[in-house]
């Protein structure tokens, strides 16, 4: 399935549902293991304004497989753009929907990053959820060999890859170690591994579905005001963008 793309201050985005997203990385999941492994990126506003003054990075985002808006500040930038995107598709919903499919059809998961044991706890509470799920192995995100990282996975030969670094490492290794790593998908997910494990709350419903988990993050984080702060100024490059090429 080919998706349209949206290029978003430099990033191309997959104009695609959730139900879209899925069910491409499941069609990734179920053809046979390739020369090199793809991998899924999910930038938010903070990830496209590291990738604009990285060209690595940049590189790194548009060479993957399915680059999935999540963070409602890409989807209004897109509008500002005049190239809207269809909706936001968050990390977490889609790799919570992805690991229910894997459970499905016996796709094999390994989960990599977080503090020494949170992918442990992950996996345990990933276990209750999906009955039936293979969790091939596990591996915290503190390391100094990249290199050892990549060949414990590559022993475990999972269908899927969680790489929860942060960006933008996560984004960096998949790029860098696509090549070498026996898995059909990567997913970089940020701190979702958290999440699994029950160290963190996701925002209530109806704050996700007003898209103003940002301010649920806010309130229980009140340091990521300055990370906060930021978004004025990606919405105002995308205006600044949209003036420039009239």
């Amino acid at each position: 399935m080919k998706t349209a793309k949206v290029n978003v201050l430099g990033v191309d985005f997959d104009a695609v549902t959730p139900a879209d997203a899925v069910s491409r990385a499941e069609e990734i999941l179920a053809e046979p293991r390739g020369e090199s492994a793809r991998y899924v990126v999910t930038p938010n506003p903070e990830i496209v304004r590291l990738a604009r003054r990285s060209p690595e990075y940049r590189n790194a985002l548009n060479a993957a497989a399915l680059v999935l808006p999540d963070g409602i500040g890409v989807i209004y930038a897109a509008k500002i753009l005049k190239k809207p995107l269809r909706t936001r598709v968050t990390g977490i919903d889609f790799a919570s929907e992805l690991l229910g499919r894997c459970a499905e059809r016996g796709f094999s998961a390994f989960l990599f990053g977080a503090k020494p044991g949170v992918a442990e706890t992950a996996a345990a509470r990933l276990a209750e959820r999906y009955p039936g799920i293979v969790i091939a192995g596990t591996a915290d995100g503190y390391f100094a060999d990249a290199d050892a990282r990549a060949t414990a996975i590559n022993a475990a030969s999972p269908d899927l890859l969680l790489v929860c670094l942060g960006a933008p490492k996560q984004e960096l290794f998949m790029a860098k170690y696509a090549a070498e790593l026996n898995a059909k998908l990567a997913v970089g997910l940020g701190g979702a591994l958290d999440l699994f494990a029950g160290n963190v709350r996701r925002a209530p419903r109806l704050m996700r579905k007003l898209g103003l988990e940002w301010l649920y993050r806010l309130a229980k984080q009140p340091s990521r005001i300055g990370r906060m702060a930021k978004l004025p100024l990606f919405l105002l490059g995308a205006l600044r963008e949209r003036i420039r090429k009239k």
